[in-house]
């Protein structure tokens, strides 16, 4: 029997931003180096791996480098050293209106969403009655996205990437979406996903999100991990070292 691959391996990763004080200084930096320039790590030689079907939280202060992480797995942005290695396919709930046409109706965009995760016609029609009884758009679906609300939007986006049986769930504070109703619809999606053995990544500011979804977590402090373990305790060493500071 093949041994089953990781879902996601840090191997000594490291993200550096550099810093620029205005447009013009962005600009010339694109023809001259300059050691003037201030850098800003994200993360700092960070090695871990995530097994397939692991719920895992991210937590951590701002800054603390948990959004570079997950976009860098969703392959938004790139390690400046080390690599990352990712086995499946990614849906990601991180700005969930990215890749919309505001002149295209609801309906049509969940084709182009589809497009860009590599779906194909035949599967996207298989899901598209799915998707939209979730989005609980009623006749708006078939509007253009432009005469949709903020919150239309990001029902509409959560829906796609939800039902389209991703491999690995990238969750980044997603569940803001609608109502209180829709929001438990949302908890209760995530949840069913993770029954079915997708790997899921979930960021959030909430220790009662984190132990609802998740039974690991990473504690992120200035792009470096400082704990990774069982959720409870994670939170715990997160909670205490943030003590001080709630006061």
């Amino acid at each position: 029997m093949a041994e089953t691959q990781p879902a996601v391996i840090f191997d000594h990763v490291t993200k550096e931003y550099t810093l620029y004080r205005d447009n013009k200084e962005q600009f010339v930096a694109l023809f001259y180096r300059s050691k003037k320039l201030r850098k800003h790590l994200a993360l700092q030689d960070v090695t871990l791996t995530i097994q397939k079907g692991e719920s895992v939280g991210i937590i951590g202060n701002n800054g603390a480098g948990k959004s570079t992480m997950l976009k860098m797995i969703t392959g938004v942005s790139f390690p400046t050293s080390g690599t990352i290695t990712v086995n499946g396919r990614v849906a990601a709930l991180l700005e969930l209106t990215a890749g919309f046409s505001g002149e295209m109706t609801g309906r049509e965009n969940i084709y182009l969403k589809g497009y860009l995760l590599g779906l194909t016609d035949e599967y996207i029609r298989s899901i598209e009655d799915k998707i939209i009884d979730f989005a609980q758009l009623g006749e708006y679906i078939d509007q253009p996205v432009r005469t949709y609300s903020s919150g239309m939007k990001m029902r509409l986006g959560f829906a796609v990437n939800i039902n389209t049986d991703p491999e690995i769930l990238v969750v980044d504070e997603a569940l803001s979406v609608g109502d209180a109703s829709f929001k438990k619809k949302c908890k209760v999606a995530i949840a069913d996903i993770i029954k079915k053995g997708t790997t899921v990544l979930y960021v959030s500011h909430s220790p009662s999100g984190v132990r609802e979804i998740c039974t690991r977590a990473i504690y992120l402090v200035k792009g470096k991990v400082v704990f990774d373990g069982p959720v409870d305790e994670a939170l715990k060493v997160y909670e205490e070292q943030n003590a001080g500071k709630k006061k």
